[in-house]
């Protein structure tokens, strides 16, 4: 279920932590009914691998993981941990196939969080994995904060992860200070001294998870986390949505992703988390395929291509002619021929003058109804 570039061959694996990342957003919690939905829906969208909550957290978080494992989807199940042996044991009670095991790697975290050592972090690392390995579970070793890392130490410690079993690293910016250029060498350089598997798992503080994502991935990492709408802690994670539709559409990667769910799946969580989905948002915002400018919208009616970047159908959405204040008088003519009403050009002209004027005093675009309205005052103040 991978995207894979065709040219090359290189496969990305799609990694959602929606269910555990997006979840420690503040204030968000899903109802285990939710969770479940969630999982399948993402399932059915295509991800690879499922990041469905923290088993060590017990009550709650372990039913609703257990449900999801009973689940038995196309998507492989992981469980999110420390690295503790009483939390694998949690994992393995509830029936996951793959574990991701999380500790700081930065002399920051080490230093000031863990107040530990290296050696310390190595150690516990390698016990934890070997745990895993031994109880046949796939294995994620997370590096928190790897963007503020010692590079010498992150390979030191993949190649240790590396021989105690482990499947791949996740390298985690975890606090978003990340920009594309430079993660993209430094996944590079990591990657040439491991040759391992590599996640990006990127956080957006300065709105650029999504770019130090897809930059990682032309660093060489073989692997990407992500969340529905870039839900996450702080400002967020790289959004699902927006990675996958620039590998496929941007850098010709092919797989086979539903995104005609991408809509649907956004909307779900967005109600789920409580969180509104802006209309702005990329891909999935309701404005992505909204003409209201006159240009714009005059292009987009001959044809869309002139200002879509991919057919609305493709993500779920709809392509909307908006009238208000900017629109100008080929949106307004189109409008009324999906009425079946062909507009003189002086018809069009004296109800654009109306639209602008009602929507600068409404201080918002029109509904279809209050421009039928607009036509019918306009066709009065003609008679008298």
């Amino acid at each position: 279920m991978s995207v894979e570039d065709l040219n090359t061959g290189k496969k990305i694996t799609i990694v959602d932590t929606t269910l555990r990342d997006g979840e420690q957003t503040a204030g968000v919690v899903f109802a285990n009914a939710e969770k479940v939905a969630i999982a399948e829906m993402l399932s059915e969208l295509g991800v690879d691998q499922l990041e469905v909550g923290i088993p060590t957290m017990g009550g709650d978080e372990k039913k609703s993981i257990k449900e999801i494992v009973k689940r038995n989807l196309k998507s492989s199940i992981m469980a999110w941990n420390r690295a503790v042996i009483s939390d694998i044991e949690e994992s393995i009670d509830c029936g996951v196939d793959s574990v991701a095991i999380s500790i700081s790697v930065s002399d920051i975290h080490i230093e000031h969080k863990l107040k530990t050592s290296r050696a310390w972090v190595l150690e516990n690392m390698v016990r934890s994995v070997e745990f895993a390995k031994k109880n046949g579970l796939y294995v994620s070793v997370n590096g928190e904060d790897a963007s503020r890392a010692d590079q010498d130490f992150l390979v030191e410690f993949i190649d240790a992860a590396k021989q105690a079993g482990a499947d791949r690293f996740r390298y985690c910016d975890t606090v978003g200070i990340m920009e594309p250029f430079k993660i993209k060498e430094k996944i590079k350089y990591i990657h040439d001294k491991t040759n391992f598997n590599i996640e990006m798992h990127t956080h957006n503080d300065f709105g650029m998870a999504t770019a130090n994502a897809i930059a990682g991935i032309e660093g060489g990492a073989t692997h990407v986390g992500v969340t529905v709408n870039g839900l996450g802690e702080r400002a967020g994670n790289a959004a699902l949505e927006e990675v996958l539709m620039a590998l496929m559409l941007v850098y010709g990667y092919k797989g086979d992703i539903n995104t005609k769910m991408f809509r649907e799946v956004s909307e779900y969580v967005s109600r789920a988390s409580g969180r509104e989905l802006p209309k702005w948002k990329a891909i999935v915002g309701s404005n992505m395929f909204a003409h209201e400018s006159g240009i714009h919208a005059d292009g987009a009616i001959k044809d869309p291509k002139n200002y879509e970047a991919f057919d609305p159908s493709i993500v779920g959405l709809e392509r909307q002619i908006v009238i208000g204040k900017h629109s100008g008088r080929a949106a307004v003519v189109n409008k009324f021929e999906e009425y079946g009403i062909d507009l003189t050009d002086k018809e069009a002209s004296g109800i654009l003058e109306l639209v602008r004027s009602t929507s600068v005093t409404l201080k918002r675009s029109l509904f279809d109804k209050e421009v039928v309205q607009l036509y019918k005052e306009y066709k009065r103040l003609l008679k008298d």
